[in-house]
């Protein structure tokens, strides 16, 4: 499933929320995950027991994290959500904190995780700007037609600019 896709038919886009803490703010990513139906609750534990294990393995980049657990943890079909925090919140990365976007992924697959999940985010994030852009977002419309800009080539393949 698209990002885009799956964050427009779950409803899983929460924007300027509040988080007292790191495990706060996963949690809303995952809850959102677990009202469409794309996770079980204990999603959300897997991904803190793997962090207690591995350290914030999700900071991916600067103010960005991607939390996420394993297919079997609870995974119940393929889905994104995506939270921005009002407040940055430190997860503890020593290079990356502190954190304000948040895309939570849920993969059936280990092929599913890294072919379409972290792939479609790196686009979205290949220019650099789509950060600033998406932390001014103020409506899921908005991050819809944000992510429709990155994700959608300006010059059709095989045609010279």
């Amino acid at each position: 499933m698209k990002l885009r896709d799956s964050l427009e038919e779950n409803h899983s886009i929460r924007l300027q929320a509040e988080a007292a803490d790191w495990p706060a703010a996963v949690r809303i990513g995952v809850d959102l995950l677990v009202s469409a139906g794309v996770v079980e609750p204990r999603y959300y534990r897997a991904i803190l027991d793997s962090v207690a294990r591995f350290g914030p393995y999700f900071v991916l980049a600067p103010g960005l994290a991607m939390p996420h657990g394993r297919p079997e943890e609870g995974v119940i079909k393929t889905g994104f959500a995506l939270v921005t925090l009002r407040t940055p919140i430190a997860f503890g990365h020593e290079d990356n904190d502190p954190v304000d976007i948040l895309i939570t992924l849920a993969a059936v697959d280990a092929h599913t995780h890294q072919e379409v999940g972290i792939r479609q985010i790196v686009d979205l994030f290949e220019d650099e700007a789509n950060f600033t852009r998406l932390r001014a977002c103020r409506t899921p419309a908005q991050v819809l037609a944000l992510i429709d800009s990155a994700t959608t080539p300006s010059h059709p393949q095989g045609v010279a600019s």
